[in-house]
């Protein structure tokens, strides 16, 4: 197990911000860690980095226990913080040598990273001049300097424009491929296009931990259809496959359904059973966004 977290919890006074979690990451996964503002996302990737101590339980990083061998996790892992610290005096290359120097790495390597995270044309530039994406880049360059097994992002793609978002997307998908990524976000769509599985977490606690694939075959299908005559309650909850309805409006309702299967043709034949015409019908998927909706009752 590249990260194994087992009943981990922690306070800040009386407020519980994780309450015993428990969850491991296997070698080469690219695992989002999801939850709202002040869930505690934070504050465990803190702790699976050394920079905080759990109260209870225990954690290991590569095998390496977060308390007791801390040098070792330290090497193993390459975090970029949500709050990105840099020293804005210096140029690119001297910060990642200065870096470089800390962890005993050729200097070829730094040339390796910039390439790698796009900073070829700004590596010119002290970091103080640079956009907040390309500071960004330096992080995530810095985190990779010295050829960790395991990458903590937390929030990494900060302050990107959609360029950008794409570039680094790829980078983290390519990391992905013989390292182990841990990050976290509050943008959605990042975590479809990169990871492979989803930990949700809320109020200090895990409630969601699947494959994006499982979660996405789960997800409930929403049709909207308007028909051309009201109809009666009775006669829609018969609809197969329905988990629950909504009367939206007159002759609008809101169906939705569990299955994998497209159910518009379904609703077609509903209406035309009971002689009505469907005037308009649209499908909504629910996508990660709305998953996260329910589950944290946000």
């Amino acid at each position: 197990m590249s990260i194994e977290v087992s009943n981990i919890s922690k306070h800040y006074g009386t407020q519980k911000a994780l309450d015993s979690i428990s969850f491991t990451v296997n070698k080469g996964e690219i695992v989002g860690f999801l939850g709202p503002n002040g869930a505690g996302k934070s504050t465990l990737m803190k702790i699976l980095t050394t920079y905080l101590s759990a109260d209870e339980g225990t954690a290991a990083v590569n095998g390496h226990n977060v308390n007791t061998n801390q040098r070792a996790v330290q090497q193993s892992v390459g975090y970029l913080p949500e709050h990105n610290p840099l020293y804005l005096d210096l140029y690119i290359r001297e910060y990642l040598a200065f870096n470089a120097d800390v962890y005993k790495m050729p200097k070829q390597r730094i040339e390796e990273v910039i390439a790698l995270t796009g900073l070829s044309p700004e590596s010119h530039k002290k970091i103080g001049q640079l956009s907040k994406g390309y500071r960004q880049r330096v992080g995530l360059a810095n985190a990779l300097l010295h050829n960790p097994d395991v990458l903590i992002l937390d929030e990494p793609t900060t302050g990107l424009d959609p360029n950008q978002l794409v570039e680094i997307r790829n980078v983290i998908r390519n990391v992905g491929k013989d390292k182990t990524v841990f990050l976290s976000t509050h943008i959605m769509q990042e975590v479809e296009a990169i990871c492979d599985r989803v930990i949700i977490i809320d109020k200090g606690k895990i409630v969601t931990d699947k494959k994006l694939t499982n979660l996405k075959e789960r997800a409930e299908q929403i049709i909207e259809v308007e028909f051309d005559f009201k109809v009666e309650e009775q006669l829609i909850a018969a609809i197969p496959e329905l988990v629950s309805y909504k009367n939206i409006h007159d002759m609008t309702w809101e169906l939705t359904f569990r299955s994998e299967v497209d159910m518009r043709p379904a609703v077609f034949d509903f209406a035309s059973a009971n002689g009505l015409r469907t005037l308009q019908l649209n499908q909504k998927n629910k996508n990660l966004e709305a998953i996260f909706r329910d589950v944290t009752g946000k």
